[in-house]
């Protein structure tokens, strides 16, 4: 099966500074997340995929076809930007219905396709206000009702929930997830690790132009064998806990939480941990509170990968 965008070779410079290197991916249905610090080289893939970047070597296809200079393409595609673009003076419902005139909509379904977009991100309180007396938020949910308002196939959207509120945030996340369980294709890209996650498990980490891991975050977490698993238990036996595990040779470390009843063991055999632990609790009778991996988020993933 075609994967629905390919990258292939995917490298790009701007004079001397890297932007992206040597990138191959294949992207399918569904939603990915590019997860990166600022200046990871996010945007420019996202610029080279939307056909406004032409890459310095390598090619990127969509649904089997080059997208440098393919205007047929870009119908296809919604494109929300990280950095504002507008007219300023236009209100949002002018904004939006040129736009889609501009895709070779009729007026009477551009503006029709306007209210709906700007009825879906809750704009249409502020559909004849300027664009300019826009706050961060609402010209945040503008960026992505343009995003879509054509009904693309595929969505690109970078940092699309930069300056929205917690409420907002949480309509944008369902908005994005209806839009995958519609068929289509989307790449979210994003710095803020619990926004990548209530989105999608399907992660791209990527660090100074380089992709360094690809896959279901726990997944990505399995393979770090040489990072030790954190595993924090609470129980009022947590001292006793320590003890009879003290023994075993694959702990590397443990450290009390007096004050939570709880202990934290460092292992780099999870598997066998969790073995022992279960008959350490029949044997001795013992009732644990909870079990934890504070390490097994995306946090610790990315951070250990780029070596913080």
């Amino acid at each position: 099966m075609t994967a629905v965008i390919e990258a292939r070779n995917l490298s790009r410079w701007y004079g001397n500074i890297l932007g992206i290197s040597e990138i191959n991916l294949d992207i399918n249905q569904g939603i990915t997340a590019l997860l990166g610090p600022n200046g990871a080289g996010k945007s420019t893939f996202m610029k080279i995929i939307t056909g406004q970047l032409k890459p310095s070597l390598g090619q990127v296809r969509i649904l089997g076809q080059p997208v440098w200079n393919n205007f047929r393409l870009f119908r296809r595609l919604g494109f929300c930007p990280e950095a504002d673009a507008f007219y300023e003076d236009l209100n949002g419902m002018e904004f939006l219905t040129g736009l889609l005139r501009l895709c070779g909509f009729s007026r009477e379904e551009s503006e029709a396709r306007t209210r709906w977009a700007l009825e879906t991100v809750e704009l249409q309180a502020a559909s004849l206000r300027p664009i300019r007396s826009y706050s961060r938020g609402m010209r945040q949910r503008l960026k992505i009702a343009q995003a879509f308002a054509h009904d693309p196939d595929i969505l690109i959207l970078d940092e699309p929930l930069n300056g929205l509120d917690p409420l907002s945030k949480r309509q944008i996340i369902k908005l994005i997830k209806e839009f995958r369980d519609a068929g289509r294709t989307i790449v979210v890209s994003s710095h803020v690790l619990p926004e990548v996650e209530a989105l999608t498990s399907e992660i791209i980490l990527i660090h100074h132009g380089k992709i360094l891991a690809r896959g279901d975050v726990h997944f990505i977490r399995e393979l770090l064998d040489t990072h030790p698993h954190k595993i924090r238990i609470q129980s009022q036996a947590f001292r006793l806990l320590a003890k009879l595990l003290a023994v075993e040779d694959y702990i590397l470390n443990i450290t009390f939480e007096p004050e939570r009843q709880a202990v934290v063991f460092e292992t780099h055999h999870r598997d066998h941990f969790f073995n022992r632990l279960n008959e350490l609790l029949l044997e001795h009778g013992l009732d644990i509170e909870e079990i934890t991996s504070p390490d097994d988020n995306l946090q610790a993933v990315f951070d250990y990968l780029v070596g913080k």
